[in-house]
């Protein structure tokens, strides 16, 4: 990524990697998948240069500023959609119970998590856009092009296990980001 007096910036394209521009909107394709970015036409303009993508901001003086941080944002977000597409992003969980063994299971856009601090209802957490999760006995593994939504997946099972009413000194159970 290059930034020319603030308010351009440019990324060069990698093999394998197809960008495409759709109104406001833009595209990108490559192996594992494809995600789409939509942009503010207003402050911005993209373009496709030979095998760089242009980001042009606004050179109006009241909004100079605002649409030379939106391109720079737009820049790094597109940035890592092109990671993402060549290589998913994923996170690992681990579940941990001191007092009730807890279960996880994973229906169709919901991950449903049973028997945790022994309640008999499940707590249930949405799964963000394409997102795949993974549940191999204690240890769940997300993974998808869009660190967008595998983050906020991430962060949607890790809400869903919060103590509500108990001492959380006492009861630490739930799913907590790992490094394994």
């Amino acid at each position: 990524m290059s930034i020319r007096n603030e308010v351009m910036v440019e990324i060069k394209i990698p093999e394998g990697t197809k960008i495409e521009i759709e109104g406001s909107a833009l595209i990108v394709s490559g192996s594992l998948g494809r995600n789409r970015r939509v942009f503010n036409s207003e402050l911005l303009s993209a373009s496709i240069d030979s095998n760089k993508l242009v980001i042009s901001a606004l050179k109006e003086k009241k909004l100079a500023k605002k649409s030379g941080n939106a391109a720079i944002s737009l820049a790094k977000e597109i940035q890592n959609d092109i990671k993402g597409v060549n290589k998913y992003y994923e996170i690992n969980m681990k579940a941990v119970f001191a007092h009730f063994p807890l279960s996880i299971e994973v229906k169709g856009s919901d991950v449903y998590i049973n028997n945790l601090f022994g309640e008999r209802v499940p707590r249930i957490a949405h799964i963000v856009g394409s997102t795949k999760v993974e549940v191999k006995g204690q240890a769940v593994l997300l993974k998808g092009t869009s660190l967008d939504d595998v983050t906020q997946s991430a962060a949607n099972i890790r809400k869903a296990c919060i103590a509500k009413n108990k001492d959380i000194r006492v009861f630490q159970d739930g799913i907590y980001y790992s490094e394994e």
